[in-house]
């Protein structure tokens, strides 16, 4: 139940990410950090003045969100790992008690026969 509740979380986050940085890029008016966006709407008192330091703030944006959605994608990477052996140690699991029940019944059939 917890691993279902983490997945939920991180599917969750995940949306809520895409989300944000798909607003973020919508909302730009123009070339990156050259000021205010196009919902009317201030991008701070260095983006407003535009320039290189508009620039570099809008690069260091940029990189930030690239190395979450890139920590997002390498935890999500994880998770399914996490979950691949999870399953494959219930299809072990199940297969040693189908192997345990087939001897259970050919114990049975040859004791059966033996009458």
């Amino acid at each position: 139940m917890a691993l279902f509740r983490a997945a939920i979380g991180l599917r969750l986050s995940t949306r809520t990410f895409n989300i944000a940085v798909t607003q973020t890029c919508g909302m730009a008016g123009g070339e990156m950090g050259s000021g205010a966006g196009k919902g009317g709407g201030s991008g701070g008192s260095i983006r407003d003045a535009g320039g290189s330091f508009g620039k570099m703030e809008s690069a260091h944006e940029e990189q930030y969100f690239r190395k979450l959605q890139a920590l997002q994608l390498k935890q999500l990477k994880e998770h399914h790992d996490e979950e691949i052996d999870a399953h494959e140690k219930e299809i072990r699991r199940h297969n040693e008690a189908i192997e345990r029940l087939k001897k259970k019944k050919d114990q049975i059939d040859d004791g059966s026969d033996s009458d």
